[in-house]
């Protein structure tokens, strides 16, 4: 065939290709999306940024350095994109309803106290006359100057280090706040039984002789005494008393974070991403210059931080990586991570507890705790390696109700109505009464003991937190309504619809309010950057008078939530794989609806059909075509249930070109 037919040819099949393709709907350019770099600044927003060691040569990437040029560049582009630096004062002035803060307001810090500070980093502040915090870390600054340096067990020159003189005379500066680093904790210290080590100051410390935990007093007599030690030696050095806290490795703790502020802290840095909104400057984000980055890249990154990013989430059960062999159980968390890295997610949501039956009845946990026995203690082992090998977020996957508790706590139990008896419902979840004190009390600490003993970036509630038109009927129930102004029996509660409209409301906000409780008490153990997510089922979405039958409320969800989390699975609403599409058009619609919504939503597809018996796995390609759908319809924010990482089920060939950003941004 001659070149011009050929070329012909092929154009003709490009041509025919596109045309197949669906056209994305037109939007007049006030509906379109903003890109970052493009949108306006919020107000009292700052963009906290981390350096650590400078170096002219050969950057360390162990201590996270840049070239003296490179960071010279980076403020140069800084400066000239109109980022303005501010100080400690600034930000605390604009919180109090103060002054506001310049837009592209950034706050320079620089961690660890390298001598680089001293000879690299003040001469080009002073050139710049640009402001930052120095956060040093009071043992390394203490070593003697003929000795090396213990840098988290490993030995470096004293001469890359400050000394107290030098901090002195950076604090004289007047461009230069110190901030503390902490004293002797930036290391890490044993954190389970497997022998991962974890920052010292948000770990209570495992014993392999005694085998138990520090207990919380240990713990916060432990930081405590850190705390004052560095506090004093930076007020002796400087004669102020340090305001600002930087914690080691970004890893920031409730428990910890109550003595920092006990001890007259105003302000506390993690390495969380995003901008700062004063609303809590006791969890204040920075973005880490790390890899030496040269100017393109750090502008990429420095405008991506001003933007939301999408999640991206693979939610696993570790009933999958247990296993009574030590040994298989190390060779399936290497499948795990492999898989979590190569499908290139950004979140795993990772079960708790254990479920091998499969009933969604709690009868034991993957952690130490109070109330139910341990089915082996390996859940902060497998975040913790999922966080820092695979790069991913973990939310702690937890139940809200079905916990296999003590016989006598009572449970949420159904109505009648043709008997006027009540029992526990056998094709619910059988779920522990919120309505009872004791059993709040009792969830509660397993929460506490969750936050406590594991490494987690978030919490996903379960989508047990249920409860149907005739539930819940138990005397616990009854007596709550009837103080809260509702019929003290669910026949009255029916009898009007009216009636019955502010009873459905009222368990809907209860059961929020439950969950209220139990990440309150997670972020005052874990901190206050813990996120939250909570699945929610579609027929309260697509159906809103369906409320009344599950008690959930897709605008309660949004309010209280980091994430809401719908169960987008067509199949097991009983929709055909014809309907699937439509369906989840539908369902996205509902969402991007409420302004916003989207930024807020994950939606998560099934990666199993449950309504089979054999056969069940859905094929990775109709996977994919759904992920598909959802961008096409303007959800950023999506992932699936369950995977099955040990057989590669769904493929990972074909899921990851539409799940991973890393694919497509």
């Amino acid at each position: 065939m001659p070149f011009i037919s050929r070329f012909i040819l092929l154009l003709g099949v490009l041509l025919a290709s596109a045309c197949a393709q669906q056209a994305p709907a037109f939007a007049p350019p006030s509906e379109r999306p903003v890109p970052a770099n493009e949108t306006p600044w919020p107000k009292n927003h700052v963009l906290g940024i981390a350096y650590h060691d400078v170096e002219d040569r050969d950057p360390d990437q162990a201590v996270v350095a840049v070239r003296t040029e490179r960071m010279i560049e980076q403020l140069a582009w800084l400066r000239e994109n109109n980022y303005k630096p501010v100080t400690v004062d600034q930000i605390m002035a604009a919180r109090n309803g103060g002054p506001e803060l310049p837009p592209k307001a950034v706050l320079l810090s620089f961690d660890d106290g390298y001598s680089s500070f001293y000879t690299r980093v003040l001469p080009v502040l002073r050139a710049y006359n640009w402001n930052a915090l120095l956060a040093p870390v009071g043992s390394w600054v203490d070593t003697p100057l003929n000795q090396p340096v213990d840098f988290a067990g490993t030995p470096r020159k004293r001469s890359d280090f400050l000394t107290w003189d030098q901090v002195r005379e950076i604090s004289k500066s007047g461009l230069v706040e110190i901030a503390a680093h902490t004293d002797a904790n930036h290391k890490g210290v044993l954190a389970n039984p497997q022998g991962n080590l974890q920052p010292a100051a948000a770990t209570r410390r495992y014993d392999t002789v005694t085998g138990r935990y520090e207990t919380e007093v240990e713990f916060q007599a432990r930081l405590r005494t850190d705390v004052a030690a560095i506090s004093e030696k930076i007020r002796k050095v400087t004669g102020i008393s340090p305001r600002v806290w930087v914690w080691p490795y970004g890893a920031a703790d409730g428990t910890a974070l109550q003595v920092v502020g006990s001890q007259g802290y105003q302000m506390a840095l993690t390495l969380d991403d995003g901008l700062d909104t004063l609303d809590n400057l006791m969890s204040s984000p920075r973005f880490l210059v790390a890899s030496d980055p040269d100017g393109e890249h750090f502008a990429n990154s420095i405008v991506s931080v001003q933007s939301e990013s999408p999640m991206r989430v693979v939610h696993v059960d570790l009933d999958n990586v247990y296993d009574v062999d030590p040994a298989q159980q190390e060779i399936n968390l290497g499948k795990l991570i492999q898989r979590m890295a190569d499908m290139g997610a950004n979140t795993v949501f990772l079960q708790a507890f254990a479920d091998p039956k499969g009933d969604g009845l709690v009868h034991s946990l993957y952690f130490p705790n109070r109330h139910l026995p341990m089915a082996a203690d390996i859940f902060d082992r497998v975040a913790w390696q999922l966080r820092t090998r695979a790069h991913v977020k973990v939310y702690a996957w937890m139940p809200v109700l079905s916990f296999a508790l003590d016989s006598k706590l009572p449970r949420v139990t159904r109505w009648d109505p043709k008997t006027g008896t009540t029992s526990v419902d056998p094709d619910q979840y059988k779920r522990l009464s919120p309505f009872d004190p004791n059993v709040r009390r009792i969830i509660g600490e397993i929460y506490e003991d969750v936050a406590r003993l594991t490494s987690v970036d978030g919490i996903l509630y379960h989508d047990d937190a249920v409860l149907s038109d005739f539930e819940d009927a138990s005397p616990q129930a009854l007596k709550v309504y009837a103080a809260n102004g509702l019929p003290g029996s669910i026949a009255a509660l029916r009898d009007d619809p009216a009636t019955m409209l502010r009873w459905t409301r009222f368990k809907s906000r209860y059961l929020i309010d439950f969950t209220k409780e139990l990440t309150a008490k997670v972020r005052a153990i874990r901190g206050p950057q813990v996120q939250t997510a909570r699945n929610i089922f579609a027929e309260p979405m697509l159906n809103p008078d369906s409320e009344a039958w599950y008690a959930q409320n897709l605008d309660d969800f949004l309010g209280t939530y980091n994430w809401t989390a719908p169960m987008a699975m067509p199949f097991m609403e009983k929709q055909s794989q014809q309907q699937s599409g439509p369906w989840l058009e539908r369902l996205v619609a509902t969402v991007k609806a409420r302004p916003g919504a989207l930024n807020r939503t994950v939606f998560e597809l099934q990666a199993r059909d449950w309504t089979k018996q054999t056969d069940a796995d859905i094929d990775g390609e109709q996977l994919a075509d759904w992920m598909s759908l959802l961008k096409r319809q303007g959800a950023t924010s999506f992932g699936y249930y369950p995977d099955n990482f040990l057989e590669n089920l769904p493929d990972l060939k074909a899921v990851r070109p539409e799940l991973s950003n890393k694919w497509n941004p």
